[in-house]
């Protein structure tokens, strides 16, 4: 705040009390004059602004505080003028927002009715930046024309007549209020009467509604209308009295305004007009239900017949046999459906109407669902029939179908057959194949059939196994598929033997084929490499390797498949195939062929790889030497660049000329291993030994020359880098001192501050050429010791630079300096002056208390005047400590100045000691009340911070990561610590305030009690609330941690899964060991990520034990984790195992491989048998006793695979038959080379023995002699080097002496000479091996002296070396320079941490050296020689201590500064950060519309949340900051001081963000509001226009279509309005509480409720009125229906009665229909009449004359159909009775003529079975004639009854009844005579039977009774006699029998019939005889037993 509103306050203050306004006036008018003559002042300026605050005070959203800003939105013009003349200007419609009307407005007011000119215009003033002085000049112009106004006043002289005229008129107005009270009240009254909707439910009760609304227009309104008159009179006699005694003119309260009455009178009248549309509306909805009701009857009736008559139609079947007429009767099916289909729209009109009559609740509802339902029935009943006939339809015809398709296969499968039966088996391959295609089509077609055949087959079972229907019979159904199936089964028998037949010749065809196929490719492969071509060069032995590989790889391919077609030919060989003995010949003969190719390609392969290795060397060699000649000349130039840039590129090409020397060395040494195993033919080509000593040199010579130009270019460069670098540093220098020589100090703050960010650039530059220059020093220096050949000049060079450095910084500190002052200067007195005004305000506020009460009210307002004027106190203070201390340290710097800088302080000192003097006489004047004061102010502050307190833990807000938890805890625990200090606060401010409202009753100090009750209900509330929250805050991190455990958990487990499932056993050793250490890799790393899996499953299951929120997905987590890892764990183990057996398995044919390499090589060398020349035998003897050695040394090697292989197949059974493979075929190799070897040394002893000897003693005694001068020589090494060449001498001379000294003992072992020279070989042996032992003692002594000599040399090397090493490192460790920025810290502490690990390193090597030197030394004599060693070796631990110190302390230095200027870094980038976020907080643009709004608070919601992240940042640099002061960091309190001012920032950055935040929304909630208000107000215009049609309707369908779209369109208003109003109304309210517009969005709320309610009131009547009119169109409409129902259903009343029972009975059933059909119209009928009751006692006049006679038409028509219908129905009841007797006649008498024909025409029996049975049947008959009786009797009844009513067929009648009872009496008696006719059968066909059995017994007895045979013996005639006994026992059981045959029968009938009987037995025996006789071809005569039967007549 400024001084100037300050002053401004304090004028307004002191002018309130000022008596006499005109002083006040005459002020004002002065200041004005000034600002006119042009002398304007800020006091005239100040002057004007607060006369225009006194005249807009109170005004709502005026807020004068300048003359720019405030003016913009016209609210204050139009307040001065509406102050003066509110006669002139609406304030109230006026609005804020509209600031462009408010200026025109204003404008054009003063000009037309002030006449004040416009001297501005709307543009002027409403825009960003208005001009001051222009509105100033304008307003002045308002003062002037007001300053002239006179008041008026008028005196009245005689007061007491005045009061007495007062008295009357505030009687008159006490009337007034009275009466407009009075009818008010009625108006509201009779509106909620007639707003009642409650209608009676019939046009009676709705006549007398209008009856009585009728009678309140005509009686009980006029008195009231004449009340209204009255009032306004009254009204305006008052009014008129009023003004005439000048008094204020007289308005009623809000509410009994004429106004207000009138707009109620118009409400009633709008309400009676809606009264009399709704009752209309009504009555025309009762008319129009009627005329619904009639209809539907009508329509019912018309939709019973027809589904009573298709009914009848569909219920017959009569479908045809065969599928022509099944497809026809299908086709009028379909016909019928279609129709059916058609007429289902019909039925669901009748539902329809049904249901529009039960919506408007018609009152025979009832009725009408009942019709409804029946017609529904029978229409779900015709539907049914019509399903079930389509389906007996459907299955008629898919039988049909499937017989014709039976037919149809029968034919395929006849063709099928021929085809099948051709004996063709095809003459070749192709033939065959082509043949056995056709064959497999054939199959698939048969396939193809079967299925459908199958298809056919069980669809047709269907039908004969079905339950239900079945339209064929079952058993033709069963016959056609049995066919079928017989005919299919055999052609699948034929198909299967044909393709046997075709397979068998294909396979022959093909092995046949496929062999001669592999004899071609064999030998056109043996012809083609038999070639002995092994290439010219490399090149083409490769090309011919690739093509052997090739070859071989087909050679491989083709085995196998040869082994295919070989086993295939052997399979059919087995299988006793045709051509069994063809094809074995063929296989022989291929194999032979196969042999003989594998040989040649063995034999050629070898060739080519010897070949391939020979011209590999021969490329390489030459490669090699090419390349060593080219860096011989390279390494041979003298070149070494002519500056720095060419210097450096030489150095690169030599780095890599050095690395290529590196690598070439491996070559070298593969050339020679290779030379080694080359065969002897190639060893032994010309100069193949001298090529390689050639390389060799050539190698050596490069190597010294490549070390010799790498020192040089070191040098070259080093020197450049010195001048190139010195040069830019002076250069550097001379410009900035040109511009530190010419810089001048500003006088000017802002040039002040860009000359300081100046020098703070040029310090980053100094510090960047301080190293720079650090570097050439060091640089120099290393060149000047190392004696190069230009040190002079390079010394010359660092010393100039260093001397430009040190004057170059001392100027740059002097100019610094100045600066800093002069800065330091101007910030001092700008604060000084600001620090005064700030205290001068400060007075003011606390001068402008004094005035004020001691009371609660006054605290209140001096609370509100002084609100944070202790903090502004304490903030001063503060500032006048700050300047206290920069006065001083200014004054030491400049004493010249001194004076006027104290002077300064002084005067702030003084205003300072003034403000504490006017406090402290505050606070005296006031005593005891500035303790209230403080406790008010106390208070606001603490409920202020409890509700932002209280909002803080009310967040929702749910962590969805580890960051936001952490955030939110730790912004929960701040809130603590902050309640936590508030805690002492809140109880000091309870027990103030409980002691300040004790004891007192005024309306103040119960609003403070209030306050105060609920500062502790918002206390408790918090602490509960953050209880609450910390809890939910501590379970959501502990879910988030679990998250992100479980996350990195399945992480590790998902690479372990992947991990384990890509290793896989390697197929070599080099490879299985890199899995096996990648392998244990990998389980070490899973081991140790163990504890991280384990450690998430624990964490889990404890939060869920702990009952976490989340817990269900925690456990599921846990689970799924615990099962992965067990998985894991279990396949690691598997997998190592597997790779450790592997590797084992892979390491024993590693060197099995390399063991048959090395025999295969040897082997070559032993077979090697070219000694027969003698020149050279004595060398290849020696050289072979070398192989020899060489192959015992080597047998080891085997035996320890032996064991190896025999461990491993031990250990690992799997893999025994692999190792027992590769031993036994290595022991063969071995066992094959040493027999070789021991051939071949036997071969080379025999051949020339005794000069074998006697040359290998010669050479041994040549040897031994110079040997002997070797060791006479007394050199001795000079140096190191020297000796250790000496030493390697000796020693290879002492492996010569044990080698030779080897072979002469193996020389005599191979065999004695012969005789004549064993005594010379024995002397030469004994010279010999005494020269050999004269060898060993100087041997010994010469290794000795050596080895002493090479310590000695050897200890000082390492002396010198390691001291100089430590000399090199100790400058780097001495060193001071830490850095100036984290860039260079960081680098310097790398390079020591580099330094550190080097010593670490190498100190076991000092400590050897060390060592080995005092061993040595204690060893050693005192003499001269060792005490340069020991003086060295003392200064080496002397500089290996210091450098281990030096290196410690250095890294304890630069960790300080890198944490030092790490804080530094990161604080420098907060308060960039925070100055650029500060810029766009703090910036003033402001929504221009809902659009720009959101998209501003979307942006500025984000950067919040940027800010309140940042603050975590913030928190952990204050974090630092205080670790490195409370670590006695050098730097501690300037770190602690930009902390301060960090922090100060920051708090600054986020009460701008939040204060920004706040105008955005509430600008953003503005808008949306606006739109969605504007939006609403128009969709209500819209709706008014439509519910204001008074269109009503011109017919029933027309007011129908009108009510029931209004009905729509009421419902869709109601719903989205009202939510729509709510929705609005609620977001206004809560605007309203915290929005500065609330006034306006009051306005805004008001306005749309009340265009809410008159939308719903228009709905409402429009409603009642369409209902009225609907009802009467109905009544008319409903009674012309039921005419014309009516006079229908006369016509539908046939007069036919029938022709017979069906069609009686048809009519009968038509008639009852047509019956319920009148009932429904009936029930229309008395709707009908209560509709005209009802509109009769609604209407009067003609209408009801018109409603009655509708009325009696349609009872009239009504009367005469039902007596038209009683009459029918008596006689449709006579003619179906009449009818039905004569059909039950006929039926019995049909059914009579079929019993008696049945009894006719029963078959002849033949046998007593077929009796018995046509006797059960014939009794059957009987009963189904006593099951009869009942239809007999009933019959007769009928009969009967018919007769006695006397019908015109009575005679008929009673004929039929005779007739009947005749035809009974003739059916019973022919029953009884075929029942005595079978019972006599019955016995003759049993008297037949039992006749032939005893005939038969007696023709085999008669043989026996006339045999002659009585017995020749005893035994013989005992058993005759036995056997007569028997016979004579069987006779008499026999005679049983032939007495029942004389028993003919017990029929009692006369003879002639029993006669006749058997005659007819006879003729049926003797048919059966002949008919037996011409079966069996014989002409036997009849055998039946005449004689008896005879006998027994």
């Amino acid at each position: 705040t400024s001084n100037s509103n300050y002053h401004i306050v304090n004028f307004v203050c002191y002018s309130n009390h000022l008596k006499d306004s005109r002083l006040y006036i005459e002020i004002i008018q002065d200041i004005i004059v000034q600002t006119q003559e042009g002398r304007e002042t800020r006091s005239a300026k100040d002057a004007l602004l607060l006369w225009c605050q006194m005249k807009t005070t109170g005004y709502p959203h005026v807020n004068v505080t300048n003359f720019t800003s405030s003016w913009k939105d016209g609210l204050a013009f139009n307040a001065l003028i509406h102050k003066h003349r509110p006669d002139l200007i609406d304030f109230e419609k006026l609005k804020h927002s509209n600031a462009r009307h408010n200026l025109e407005h204003a404008f054009n007011v003063a000009e037309r009715q002030l006449g004040i000119t416009q001297l501005l215009d709307p543009e002027d003033v409403f825009t960003e930046n208005p001009d001051e002085k222009s509105i100033i000049t304008y307003v002045v112009a308002f003062y002037h024309y007001f300053s002239k106004m006179k008041v008026l006043a008028v005196e009245g002289k005689r007061v007491g007549k005045v009061m007495d005229h007062a008295m009357e008129t505030e009687k008159m107005i006490d009337k007034y209020s009275g009466l407009a009270s009075d009818l008010l009240m009625w108006i509201e009254q009779t509106i909620t009467n007639l707003n009642n909707r409650k209608f009676a439910n019939s046009l009676a009760g709705v006549q007398q509604q209008l009856q009585y609304f009728s009678t309140y227009r005509t009686v009980e309104k006029p008195p009231k209308f004449q009340e209204k008159g009255n009032l306004e009179v009254l009204l305006f006699t008052i009014q008129s009295r009023m003004r005439a005694n000048n008094q204020k003119v007289y308005t009623p309260h809000e509410g009994k305004l004429v106004s207000d009455i009138n707009r109620a009178w118009k409400k009633l009248e709008k309400a009676e007009h809606e009264r009399e549309l709704a009752l209309r509306n009504e009555l025309i909805r009762q008319e129009k239900l009627e005329q619904l009701a009639r209809r539907f009857d009508r329509k019912a009736a018309m939709r019973e017949t027809w589904l009573s008559e298709n009914q009848r139609l569909v219920a017959q079947d009569n479908f045809g046999n065969d599928l022509p007429a099944v497809e026809a009767a299908k086709k009028k099916h379909e016909a019928i459906e279609t129709d059916t289909a058609a007429y289902k729209e019909r039925v669901q009109a009748i539902e329809e109407v049904a249901k529009e009559l039960e919506v408007e609740n018609y009152h025979d509802i009832k009725r009408i669902n009942v019709r409804k339902d029946s017609i529904l029935r029978l229409w779900e009943y015709l539907l049914e029939l019509l399903q079930a006939r389509h389906q007996r339809l459907e299955m008629n015809l898919t039988l049909q179908q499937l017989f014709q398709d039976m037919l149809h296969s029968i034919d395929w499968i006849e063709e099928m057959k021929v085809k099948l039966s051709s004996p063709e088996t095809g003459k070749h391959l192709l033939e065959a194949e082509d043949l056995l295609q056709k064959h497999k089509l054939m199959e698939a077609d048969m396939a193809i059939q079967a299925e459908k055949i199958h298809a056919v087959n069980a669809a047709a079972l269907k039908f004969a196994n079905g339950d239900g229907y079945q339209p064929c019979d079952p058993k033709i159904i069963c016959d056609r598929v049995n066919l079928l199936e017989l005919y299919y089964q055999e052609l699948i028998a034929l198909a299967a033997k044909r393709k046997a037949r075709l397979d068998q010749s294909k396979r022959q065809w093909k092995f046949f084929w496929e062999l001669d196929e592999a004899e071609s490719w064999i030998r056109e492969k043996e012809q083609i490499y038999s070639s002995l071509d092994y290439g010219k060069d490399l090149t083409s032995i490769l090309i011919l390797q690739r093509k052997h590989k090739a070859f071989e790889d087909e050679l491989r391919g083709l085995e196998a498949h040869l082994k295919q077609i070989i086993k295939e030919g052997e399979s059919m060989i087995v299988g006793k195939h045709f051509g069994a003995s063809k094809i074995s010949s063929r296989i022989e003969e291929v194999k032979a062929l196969w042999s003989q190719l594998q040989e040649l390609a063995a034999f050629r392969k070898k060739n080519l790889h010897d070949a391939e290795s020979f011209f590999q060397f021969q490329v390489d060699a030459d490669d090699l030497m090419a390349w060593l000649q080219d860096a011989n000349r390279l390494a041979s130039s003298d070149d070494v660049g002519h500056d720095e840039y060419s210097t450096q590129a030489l150095v690169k090409k030599h780095r890599d000329l050095l690395d290529e020397v590196a690598n070439n060395k491996k070559i070298m040494d593969n050339l020679n291993r290779q030379a080694q195993s080359f065969p002897a033919e190639f060893r032994d080509v010309p100069g193949f030994e001298n090529r390689l000593k050639a390389i060799q040199t050539m190698y050596n010579e490069v190597v010294s020359l490549a070390d010799l130009r790498r020192q040089k270019l070191q040098d070259a460069l080093d020197l450049y880098t010195i001048l190139s670098e010195t040069d830019a540093c002076e250069l550097w220098m001379s410009e900035k001192e040109k511009w530190l020589e010419h810089m001048e100090i500003p006088d000017t703050l802002e040039d002040l501050d860009v000359v300081q960010h100046r020098f703070d650039i040029l310090e980053q530059e100094i510090n960047s050429l301080a190293s720079q220059i650090e570097g050439v020093n060091r640089a120099a220096s290393a060149l000047i010791e190392s004696g190069h050949p230009r040190s002079g000049k390079v010394r010359q060079c660092q010393e100039h630079l260093n001397a430009r450095w040190k004057v170059f910084q001392e100027m740059v500190a002097q100019r610094r300096k100045a600066v800093d002052f002069a800065l330091s200067l101007h910030n001092y007195c700008v604060d000084c002056e600001e620090t005064r005004k700030w205290i001068l305000e400060k007075t003011k506020v606390i001068e402008s208390t004094q005035d004020l009460g001691k009371n609660l009210a006054g605290m209140i307002a001096m609370q509100r005047k002084l609100y944070g004027i202790e903090r502004d106190l304490e903030a001063i203070q503060a500032r006048l400590s700050i300047l206290q201390k920069e006065a001083h340290r200014l004054a030491e710097e400049q004493p010249d100045l001194a004076d006027d800088i104290y002077s300064r302080l002084t005067a702030v000192s003084g205003v300072w000691l003034d403000l504490q003097n006017t406090l402290e006489s505050q606070e005296a004047s006031l005593g005891e009340a500035s303790k209230l004061h403080k406790f008010l102010q106390d208070l606001d502050d603490f409920q202020a911070w409890l509700f932002k307190a209280q909002k803080a833990v009310a967040s929702e807000e749910v962590p969805n990561s580890l960051v936001e938890a952490e955030q939110l805890l730790q912004h929960h625990a701040a809130i603590k610590e902050e309640i936590d200090q508030h805690k002492d606060i809140y109880s000091n401010i309870k027990k103030i305030g409980e002691r300040v409202i004790r004891d007192q009753t005024d309306t103040e100090y119960r609003q403070l009690e209030q306050r105060l009750e609920g500062l502790e209900t918002g206390w408790n509330a918090l602490c509960k609330m953050w209880d609450n929250r910390e809890k939910f805050l501590n379970q959501c991190l502990g879910f988030q941690e679990f998250l992100k455990d479980a996350k990195q958990t399945e992480i590790i487990l998902t690479n372990q899964e992947y991990t384990l499932a890509h290793t896989e056993p390697p197929d070599t050793l080099e490879a299985s060991e890199a899995v096996i250490r990648k392998f244990q890799d990998f389980l070490t790393n899973m081991a140790a990520n163990e504890e991280k899996v384990t450690g998430a499953i624990d964490t889990g299951s404890k939060l869920a034990a702990d009952g976490n929120i989340y817990s269900d997905k925690i456990m599921e987590k846990v689970k799924m984790i615990q099962e992965r890892h067990r998985t894991n764990v279990t396949k690691s183990q598997e997998a190592f195992v597997l790779l450790k057996n592997n590797n084992d398995l892979q390491n024993f044919l590693q060197n099995c491989q390399e063991l048959t390499m090395w025999i295969e090589e040897k082997m070559l060398t032993a077979q090697d048998i070219s000694y027969d020349e003698a020149r050279n035998l004595h060398r290849k003897w020696l050289k072979h006793q070398a192989f020899m050695a060489e192959l015992a040394s080597n047998q080891g090697w085997l035996e320890n695979l032996d064991e190896e292989g025999q461990q491993l197949a031990k250990q690992k059974p799997q893999y025994a038959d692999v190792v027992s493979q590769k031993l036994e075929a290595l022991h063969q190799l071995w066992d094959m080379l040493q027999a070789t070897t021991m051939e071949k040394a036997q071969q080379l002893f025999d051949a020339n023995r005794s000069d074998l000897y006697a040359q290998s003693y010669a050479d041994l005694s040549a040897w031994i002699s110079e040997i002997e001068e070797k060791l006479k020589s007394d050199v001795q090494g000079k140096d190191l080097t020297s000796v250790n060449i000496l030493l390697k001498n000796l020693k290879h001379l002492d492996e010569q002496v044990s080698l030779r000294k080897k072979e002469m003992e193996v020389l005599l072992s191979q065999g004695p000479p012969v005789k004549r020279d064993m005594d010379e070989v024995d002397s030469k042996h004994e010279i010999i091996e005494r020269r050999f032992q004269d060898l060993v003692e100087p041997l010994g002594r010469k290794r000795k002296e050596l080895e002493m000599a090479k310590a000695g040399y050897q200890l000082d090397r390492d002396l010198a070396d390691e001291l100089l090493w430590v000399q090199e490192r100790l400058p780097l460790a001495l060193s001071t320079d830490h850095g100036t920025n984290l860039l260079s810290v960081q680098l310097l502490t790398k390079k020591n941490q580099t330094l550190q690990k080097e010593i670490t390193g190498h100190a076991p090597r000092i400590e050897e050296v060390l060592n080995r030197g005092e061993s040595m030394l204690a060893k050693a004599e005192e003499d001269g020689d060792f005490r340069d060693t020991e003086e060295c070796l003392n200064q080496l631990k002397v500089s290996w201590s210091t450098l281990q110190e030096e290196t410690l302390k250095r890294l304890q230095r630069l960790e300080e500064a890198s944490e030092a200027q790490r804080y530094y870094l990161d604080a420098g980038e907060a308060e960039a950060w925070i100055s650029e976020q500060e810029l766009y907080v703090g910036t003033d643009e402001k929504p221009r519309d809902e659009e720009s709004g959101i998209v501003m608070l979307k942006r500025h919601l984000r950067q919040q949340r940027s800010i309140e992240e940042y603050g975590k940042n913030i928190k952990q640099l204050a974090n630092r900051a205080q670790k490195l002061l409370s670590a006695g960091h050098p730097e501690g309190e300037d770190i602690i001081r930009l902390q301060g001012q960090v922090d100060k920032q920051y708090a600054g950055l986020k009460d701008l963000a939040e204060e920004r935040r706040r105008k955005v929304e509430l600008a953003y909630h503005l808008f949306k509001l606006k739109r969605e208000v504007d939006d609403l107000e128009q969709w209500i215009a819209e709706r008014d226009v439509i519910a204001s049609s008074p269109e009503m309707g011109q017919d029933l369908d027309h007011s129908t279509l009108l009510r029931e779209k209004f009905r729509d369109f009421a419902l869709e208003t109601g719903n989205l309005g009202e939510e729509w109003v709510k929705n609005v109304t609620h977001r206004t309210d809560q605007l309203i509480d915290i929005h500065p517009e609330a006034a306006t969005i009051a306005e805004w709320r008001d306005g749309l409720n009340e265009s809410w309610a008159d939308l719903l009131e228009l709905i409402d009547t429009r409603m009642q009125l369409l209902t009225t009119s609907y009802d009467l169109h109905k009544f008319f409409y409903d009674g012309s229906e039921i005419q014309v129902l009516i006079e229908e259903k006369h016509k539908e009343l046939p007069e036919e009665l029938g022709r017979d029972v069906n069609t009686a009975e048809s009519f009968h059933r038509m008639h009852k229909t047509f019956e319920r059909d009148i009932h429904l119209l009936e029930v229309q009928v008395q709707h009908f009449q209560e509709v005209a009751a009802r509109l009769l006692a609604a209407y009067a006049g003609e209408k009801a004359m018109t409603i009655q006679k509708q009325e009696q038409e349609v009872i009239k028509a009504w009367k005469a159909l039902l007596d038209a219908c009683e009459g029918r129905r008596a006689q449709l009841v006579d003619t179906a009775e009449k009818f039905r007797f004569f059909s039950m006649v006929r039926d019995l008498m049909s059914w009579m003529e079929s019993v008696i024909q049945q009894i006719d025409t029963q078959e002849k029996p033949r046998d007593v079975s077929s009796v018995e049975l046509l006797m059960k049947y014939h009794q059957d008959i009987k009963s189904e004639i006593a099951t009869r009786d009942k239809s007999f009797t009933a019959c007769i009844d009928l009969g009967k009854t018919l007769l006695q009513r006397k019908l015109h067929d009575a005679a008929k009648i009673k004929d039929k009844l005779l007739q009947l009872t005749e035809k009974r009496r003739e059916m019973m008696e022919n029953w009884d005579r075929r029942w005595d006719w079978l019972r006599l059968l019955l016995e003759v066909c049993q008297f037949s039977r039992d006749a032939s059995v005893a005939e038969a017994w007696l023709i085999a007895q008669e043989p026996y009774l006339f045999s002659g045979d009585y017995g020749q013996t005893v035994e013989g005639v005992e058993k005759l006699l036995k056997r007569h006994e028997a016979f004579e026992k069987s006779t008499a059981t026999w005679e049983e029998r032939f007495a029942a045959l004389e028993r003919l029968t017990t029929v009692s009938c006369p003879c002639e019939e029993v006669l006749s009987l058997f005659l007819e037995v006879l003729c049926l025996w003797d048919c059966r005889e002949v008919q037996k006789s011409s079966l069996e071809g014989t002409d036997n005569s009849p055998s039946c037993p005449y004689h008896l039967i005879i006998v027994c007549l």
